[in-house]
């Protein structure tokens, strides 16, 4: 390989440059928070933007985890989030490959109308009446069953699978396997890329559900975690608390601290399922972009 010209190094080189500010701008507002939720009342006070706290401080995850509120919230969270998936993921590809595929009567029609519910939708009070004569009032599966099928997720997958070579349906076919077999043994296993990435978007949808919480469950005990964090930087903010498990001598963390602590709860949890899902989310971010 030849040695880059002057004009290629100095290219390189500035790109790197660029891409490093553009990292640490990016990174340098999340160290500041996991930072500040572990740093002091005086440190937080005195600074406004921690990196290393210089004394270390867990006042405001003692609030935050003050009550077995939060450990019931997290349980649902997950639940919700994992069953959400899981249910999104079955009824997407399932979909996603029959409008695949051309000979399916009414295609053009269902494409339609899936890319006008992207467009157009019914609005607030709509969806709480479709989800009350549903009788899913007051149960975990309204946060994740109105929902079910992103039509932006519906339709990336549907790329994907149209990209898949025609060959191997074919061949599987004159081996006499049907359109279930060569879902499950062909199309699934080499659509992996598609599968992880679509189920990302979706497991982050669920975890950060708040606003359907809100409206479709009554009862407190079912709220999942981020209504709870929302809940403990009310009380923060006026002062409140369940602290009796904390001691005489507990001093209340800043309504701040509190906000940064409850974002880093909020957060580390999904981020944890990412590295599971790397190796597929790299090549599965651009799928349905192009034709290959």
């Amino acid at each position: 390989m030849k040695d880059q010209t002057l004009g290629g190094r100095i290219f390189d080189t500035v790109n790197y440059a660029l891409l490093s500010i553009i990292a640490l701008v990016m990174i340098l507002p999340f160290i500041n928070v996991v930072a500040g939720s572990f740093t002091t009342v005086g440190e937080l006070a005195r600074k406004q933007f921690v990196i290393i706290p210089t004394v270390w401080s867990l006042d405001a995850y003692r609030f935050i985890f003050s009550t077995n509120t939060i450990f019931k919230s997290l349980g649902v969270s997950v639940g919700v989030t994992f069953a959400g998936t899981l249910f999104s993921m079955l009824l997407t590809s399932f979909m996603a490959y029959g409008l695949s595929k051309p000979q399916l009567l009414g295609r053009k029609t269902i494409n339609f109308i899936v890319v006008f519910t992207m467009l157009f939708s019914g609005g607030l009070i709509p969806s709480f009446l479709v989800v009350k004569e549903m009788g899913l009032i007051d149960s975990y599966t309204s946060l994740f069953v109105p929902t079910a099928v992103n039509a932006f997720n519906l339709i990336i997958m549907r790329n994907f699978f149209q990209n898949l070579p025609d060959g191997l349906e074919e061949s599987a076919k004159m081996d006499g396997a049907g359109y279930w077999a060569i879902f499950t043994r062909i199309v699934l296993p080499l659509s992996m890329p598609a599968v992880a990435t679509i189920s990302l978007f979706y497991a982050v949808n669920y975890w950060n559900t708040y606003l359907p919480a809100i409206l479709y469950l009554n009862d407190a005990d079912k709220w999942p975690v981020q209504v709870i964090l929302r809940q403990i930087v009310v009380l923060a903010s006026g002062l409140a608390g369940d602290t009796s498990d904390m001691g005489n001598g507990y001093v209340m963390p800043p309504q701040q601290t509190i906000k940064m602590a409850v974002i880093v709860v909020a957060t580390v949890p999904i981020l944890i399922v990412y590295p599971f899902l790397q190796k597929h989310f790299a090549k599965g971010a651009l799928i349905g972009s192009i034709k290959g």
